[in-house]
């Protein structure tokens, strides 16, 4: 398969008055088409600040990034985002706010709007279009999230703690949703989380990450010998638990 995209040497610094940070440093990775990586590390290694950089949401101090072959130096439209928190707009319908991402690029269009209606219809929210969201249940609310990420048609769609705000029943299930409709969608993902299972679970691949300055400590693969896999039926895999206490060692080193 095409690396869709590719993280070089990639560092950054905060700076202030009285001192210099290390965040992230020489990190380097690629992610396939089709791929779903998770990136995992001890508290503070600098995940989110790695996620934001390759983003463009805030500048790196040294390093490249490309998608599909092509430097990228700042925000790209073939990059899609989503945060901890849903960040629905409560004064607007949900089909309007699927159509604000949209709309704030003047992307709407006939073909956008049948785009988005689509979505909507394939993955049971359409029903819902005139509601507002504090009529939507959590998980509802994070599924339109996406659905209004994916609408503006992204290469890659990258994920920062985004069900961490779901409470346990429902982020294995919201997970299990959205797994479903990002295999289906075909969308390239790398994802941060906290969550060794949730990594486990999602991922082709997990990343590890050192401690503060984060650099990359492993890579693995992960495997399932299962058809239709899914979040839910990888955990319940014998393999899932030997995962999981590797994971959880390389973890634990790294916080000693």
């Amino acid at each position: 398969m095409q690396n869709v995209l590719e993280v070089k040497k990639l560092s950054k610094k905060y700076q202030s008055k009285e001192s210099e940070i290390l965040a992230i440093d020489n990190v380097n990775f690629s992610v396939e088409e089709g791929e779903f990586v998770s990136i995992i590390g001890p508290s503070g290694c600098g995940k989110s600040t790695l996620l934001s950089a390759i983003a463009g949401l805030i500048p790196k101090t040294s390093g490249e990034i490309y998608i599909d072959g092509e430097k990228i130096t700042g925000i790209t439209e073939k990059m899609g985002y989503m945060l901890q928190r849903d960040c629905l707009l409560e004064w607007r319908t949900i089909l309007s706010n699927v159509l604000f991402g949209l709309e704030i690029k003047g992307k709407i269009t006939k073909e956008s709007k049948e785009y988005a209606d689509n979505l909507l219809k394939k993955y049971e929210l359409y029903d819902f279009k005139d509601k507002f969201p504090h009529e939507l249940s959590g998980g509802m609310r994070q599924r339109v999230s996406l659905i209004r990420t994916l609408s503006t048609r992204p290469k890659i769609l990258l994920l920062d703690e985004a069900f961490s705000a779901l409470d346990y029943q429902t982020r294995i299930m919201v997970t299990n949703d959205i797994y479903d409709i990002l295999r289906k969608e075909n969308i390239t993902v790398l994802m941060v989380t906290h969550d060794i299972s949730e990594a486990i679970s999602m991922s082709d691949r997990v990343i590890v990450l050192t401690k503060r300055p984060g650099t990359i400590k492993e890579i693995h693969e992960i495997k399932f010998d299962i058809p239709n896999r899914t979040p839910l039926n990888c955990r319940e895999r014998p393999e899932f638990s030997k995962y999981f206490n590797t994971l959880w060692k390389e973890l634990g080193v790294n916080e000693k």
